[in-house]
């Protein structure tokens, strides 16, 4: 992705300063959702819940590696939600079926999610 500021080319340091920028305000809009913070409280109760059990830091490894992949599929799906809305903010079955399509993955990551800790709490104790 090629960066500009005041229509010049931003390379090297600058470059990942502009890049970070840009996620920090995508971090934002995705803390908007009520979805993302719940999600956030969710990974919070499975912090509790490893520490109580004893886990070991390859367990708040994984659990922290599928956390992040959960947030990718979140911000992607609110980025289809927002794309949905913003092109056709009729109701359709067309707008209908793509936000079930996110939905339904963010609800796969969250499965995996909670699989990976009820199975890791359980095998711990």
């Amino acid at each position: 992705m090629e960066l500009r500021r005041n229509n010049i080319q931003v390379k090297g340091v600058g470059h990942i300063i502009e890049a970070a920028g840009y996620s920090l305000a995508g971090f934002r809009v995705l803390m908007r959702e009520e979805a993302a913070r719940l999600e956030f409280a969710l990974l919070l109760v499975a912090i509790i819940s490893f520490f109580i059990a004893g886990a070991g830091w390859l367990h708040y490894g994984g659990l922290l590696i599928i956390f992040f992949a959960l947030l990718c599929v979140e911000t992607i799906n609110t980025a289809i939600e927002l794309i949905v809305d913003r092109t056709s903010p009729e109701i359709s079955d067309y707008g209908k079926q793509t936000k079930d399509l996110g939905s339904f993955s963010v609800f796969c990551m969250l499965t995996i999610f909670s699989v990976y800790s009820l199975i890791t709490v359980i095998l711990i104790i």
